[in-house]
């Protein structure tokens, strides 16, 4: 197969969806999600193979089980894998309990790294490029997102370790962080913490999808390894 290979998780959410969309330009994209309308609409595209797939129940709780996830392990050989999917919810350390923690850190954190780890020899194979999507809350965090934020921070350790790791085998590792990006996601934490949804003020999904495009096409001799994408006026300056 000479076609080049590209999967993204997360494909049904307000980024994911416009990252498949770019990547179609140039590679067959496996669009990962849990949405059958969504991935229906996805599957409409030209090169586009939609997979259903509930991520932590088939990477992390059905060990030994068949699961539409083999189907992708079983790629000779990978291109590009964009780890897009993400939950997040408002919570201190005094309101998380175990499950919340669990829940975030299991989607956020293991399934990236547990997908990574059984497509790398076929990430091997095609000099592959990783690219995690973060946020701006690896860089800090915030009384009410501490949980997040965590995982967040766990997601750059993984992609640091995994970049250093696989340097000498031709896999690129990239971090792009997006600041608050107009998607359903931030618009379920503005209205958690009951502040008004203006989506003028935030970045536009297509831009992330830009992002991941600079990454994708970096040249031979280099690898962008963080891409901190804002909006052009921060919200606390406003």
């Amino acid at each position: 197969m000479t076609e080049k290979i590209a999967i993204v998780t997360g494909a049904t959410g307000g980024m994911g969806r416009e990252i498949v969309a770019d990547l179609t330009r140039t590679h067959h994209v496996y669009a990962l999600g849990r949405s059958d309308t969504a991935l229906a609409e996805l599957g409409a595209l030209k090169s586009v193979t939609p997979v259903s797939t509930d991520l932590v129940v088939d990477l992390l709780d059905s060990a030994g089980t068949s699961c539409a996830v083999e189907r992708l392990v079983d790629l000779s050989r990978i291109d590009v894998l964009v780890h897009a999917a993400a939950v997040a919810s408002r919570f201190s350390v005094e309101t998380a309990g175990v499950s919340d923690w669990r829940q975030m850190m299991d989607l956020n954190v293991h399934v990236p790294a547990e997908l990574t780890r059984r497509l790398l020899p076929a990430l091997r194979a095609g000099d592959g490029t990783v690219i995690f999507i973060n946020s701006g809350a690896g860089r800090g965090a915030y009384p009410d997102n501490v949980v997040y934020a965590a995982t967040k921070h766990a997601l750059r350790a993984v992609a640091d370790g995994l970049r250093k790791g696989e340097a000498g085998a031709g896999v690129r590792v990239a971090t792009v962080a997006p600041g608050p990006t107009d998607t359903p996601m931030l618009q379920g934490l503005q209205g958690q913490a009951g502040q008004e949804y203006r989506p003028e003020h935030y970045i536009e999904p297509v831009e992330v999808a830009r992002a991941v495009r600079m990454v994708v096409d970096a040249g031979p001799s280099t690898q962008i390894t963080e891409v901190a994408v804002r909006p052009r006026v921060e919200l606390s300056d406003r």
